[in-house]
C-alpha cells in the first residue's frame, strides 16, 4: 500500500502524488481550449492507470472545461467501479466575478457533475476537498472561507483549501476557519525545480508554520523536466501557449539543460525516468509538506507519474537537486 500524507489537519491522507484532471476539459470553453480534446475512452484508461498505480486522488475544478473535466473524471470512475472510499476527489470554485452566496448557489452543480461516482456509495460526500481557485472575488478573502467552511459543518465536503493564495490572504483564510474550529487544509501553488517563489515569497514557511499542506501544480513545469523538449525539435512545444514561453524556447533550454542532464543520471541509478525523479523530489524535498498533481494524457503518462511513488532519493540526491534547480532557475531569469 502506497504511502499516504495527511492534508494539513484535515482528515483526508492522499497519496503524495495525484492525478490533475484539466486536461479531461473536452476543449471547452476558454480554459478547456488549451488541451486537445481526449476521447473518453482513454480517460477511462488514464483513471484505471492511475488507480491502479497506487494513487488515490484527483483534481479537478468548474472553470476546467465549464464543468467538462468533473463530468469526465466521473463517468470515468463509474465506468471502472472501484468503490467511492477508494479514492478522493479535490475540486475547486472559481470566484472571479461572483460573491461568497456563489458557493452555496453553484455547489449543486458540482455535485451534479461528480454525482456519477457517488451511486455506489454514501461513505463520504462527493467532494473531498474544495478549494477556492484563485482569492479575487466581490467578496472578502474570510466571507469566501466561511462559506466553504458552513460547506463542512453541513457535511457537504470534508475539508476546506485554497489556490493561488499569497501568505497573507492564505493566513486570513486560515484564521476565518479557526474561529469556526476547522483547519485550512491546503494551498495549491504552482512549484517545482525551477519553480521555486513560495520558498521565497513566504508561503511555504507559512503553510508549515500553520500546517497546511501545499499542492504543488506543474510540479514538471509543462513537460520541461522530463527532458523531452531537450533532445530535440518536439512539435508539441510549438502548440497552444509553450509556443509563448521562454523556457521553451533554444535559450531557455539551454538554461535548464544542466539540471536535466543531472535528472537523467539521477535516473538512471533508480532505474526510473528523469520525470519520475523530479516528482519525487518534489514530494521528498519537504517532509510530508508538499504533495503534487501532474496531469496525463494517455495511460503510459499516468503509469508513469504513479511508478513516481516508489523512487527514493537519498539526502545527496535531494541536495544536489535542489541546488541544480536552483541554478537553472537563476539562469532563466537572466536569459
Amino acid at each position: 500500500m502506497a504511502t499516504t500524507y495527511k492534508l494539513g489537519k484535515s482528515p483526508i491522507e492522499v497519496t503524495p502524488i495525484g492525478l490533475g484532471t484539466w486536461q479531461f476539459s473536452r476543449s471547452r470553453g476558454f480554459a478547456g481550449r488549451y488541451w486537445a480534446s481526449i476521447p473518453q475512452e482513454r480517460v477511462v484508461e488514464i483513471a484505471r492507470a492511475t488507480l491502479d498505480g497506487g494513487i488515490n486522488w484527483f483534481d479537478t475544478a468548474e472553470v476546467y472545461g465549464n464543468g467538462a473535466s468533473e463530468e469526465s473524471l466521473a463517468e470515468a470512475l463509474r465506468e471502472i467501479g472501484v468503490a467511492r472510499d477508494a479514492y478522493i476527489i479535490a475540486d475547486k470554485w472559481f470566484p472571479a466575478f461572483r460573491t461568497k452566496r456563489s458557493i452555496a448557489k453553484t455547489f449543486p452543480v458540482r455535485e451534479r457533475s461528480l454525482a456519477a461516482i457517488a451511486t455506489n456509495s454514501t461513505v463520504r460526500p462527493v467532494i473531498d476537498l474544495h478549494q477556492i481557485h484563485q482569492p479575487f472575488s466581490f467578496s472578502r478573502v474570510e466571507s469566501q472561507a466561511a462559506e466553504m467552511g458552513r460547506l463542512v459543518d453541513d457535511g457537504r465536503i470534508r475539508a476546506v483549501g485554497v489556490s493561488n493564495f499569497n501568505e497573507s490572504r492564505m493566513r486570513r483564510a486560515h484564521d476565518r476557519l479557526a474561529t469556526m474550529g476547522l483547519p485550512l487544509a491546503s494551498n495549491q501553488m504552482r512549484y517545482s525545480l525551477i519553480d521555486r517563489e513560495i520558498e521565497r515569497n513566504g508561503v511555504l514557511d507559512a503553510a508549515k508554520e500553520l500546517g497546511i499542506t501545499i499542492i504543488a501544480y506543474s510540479p514538471l513545469s509543462q513537460g520541461i523536466l522530463t527532458g523531452r523538449f531537450h533532445d530535440g525539435d518536439d512539435i508539441r512545444s510549438k502548440q497552444g501557449p509553450r509556443k509563448w514561453l521562454r523556457r521553451f524556447k533554444t535559450v531557455g533550454l539551454a538554461a535548464t539543460r544542466p539540471l536535466v542532464e543531472c535528472l537523467r543520471a539521477v535516473a538512471a541509478t533508480h532505474d526510473c525516468s528523469p520525470a519520475q525523479v523530479a516528482l519525487a523530489w518534489t514530494v521528498q524535498m519537504h517532509g510530508t509538506s508538499i504533495v503534487a498533481i501532474p496531469g496525463a494524457s494517455s495511460p503510459s503518462q499516468a503509469a508513469s507519474n504513479a511508478a513516481a511513488l516508489t523512487v527514493r532519493l537519498s539526502p545527496e540526491e535531494l541536495a544536489e537537486l535542489d541546488e541544480k534547480g536552483r541554478a537553472a532557475e537563476r539562469a532563466l531569469k537572466k536569459k
